[in-house]
C-alpha cells in the first residue's frame, strides 16, 4: 500500500502484513531469562577431587553419562570456571587452598558438596577434617552418599542448572550487584 503525502511519496506497511514477512521468527524474553539460559547450559565445573567421590566424577564425565551433553566442560583453571565440585574429603590443611581458588573463580560462581565427607564430614569425625564444607564456602547443591552414584552428580547439575534459570540478576547496577545509589 502506498500512501500519498503532500509533496513526498512514502511507503507503509499494515500491521498484517508485518506479521505475514517476519511469522514465527521473533521472540521475546526478558535479558535476565536469556542470560540465566546460557549461563545454564554452559556450566564450567572447576574440579576437585579429594577421595573416592572423585573416582564417581570422573565416571559421569566418561561416555556412559556423557556431561558434554549439558554443556558441562570440565577445567583446570579456578579462572575458566564458574562450579566448584568439592567431592571428597576437605581437611582444614587443605580448606586454605579450596578457598584461594574459590576466590580466584569469576561471579558468578556455585559449589557443589558431592559426597557425604563434603556436605557433612562422613564417618571421620576427627580433629582434622572439616565437618562440611558450608561451613567456609556457600554450598549451592548438595549430594548425598558414600560415594555418590555418577547419576547423583548428574542430577545435581541438573538441580544447579533450575536453580540459576530462576536467579534475578542486576543489570546496570551503579555500585554493586543489587546495589543503588540514593542520592
Amino acid at each position: 500500500m502506498v500512501v500519498e503525502q503532500q509533496g513526498s511519496a512514502s511507503t507503509a506497511v499494515p500491521q498484517h502484513m508485518n506479521t505475514a514477512v517476519l511469522g514465527d521468527n521473533i521472540i521475546t524474553a526478558s535479558l535476565d531469562k536469556v542470560v540465566n539460559w546460557s549461563r545454564s547450559r554452559s556450566m564450567w565445573p572447576m574440579t576437585f577431587g579429594l577421595a573416592c567421590c572423585a573416582i564417581e566424577m570422573m565416571a559421569a564425565g566418561a561416555a556412559r553419562h556423557d556431561l558434554d551433553r549439558l554443556g558441562v566442560l570440565f577445567r583446570a583453571s579456578p579462572r575458566q570456571a564458574d562450579v566448584i565440585i568439592l567431592a571428597g574429603t576437605v581437611t582444614y590443611k587443605m580448606l586454605p587452598v579450596i578457598q584461594t581458588v574459590y576466590e580466584q573463580m569469576p561471579e558468578p560462581k556455585y559449589v557443589i558438596a558431592m559426597g557425604a565427607c563434603a556436605s557433612s564430614g562422613g564417618i571421620f569425625d576427627t580433629y582434622s577434617v572439616v565437618q562440611g564444607i558450608d561451613t567456609a564456602l556457600p554450598v549451592d547443591v548438595y549430594i548425598p552418599g558414600c560415594p555418590p552414584r555418577p547419576e547423583g552428580l548428574l542430577y545435581a547439575l541438573i538441580q544447579l542448572q533450575e536453580k540459576i534459570m530462576r536467579e534475578k540478576n542486576s543489570f546496570g547496577a551503579a555500585i554493586g550487584v543489587g546495589e543503588v545509589v540514593q542520592g
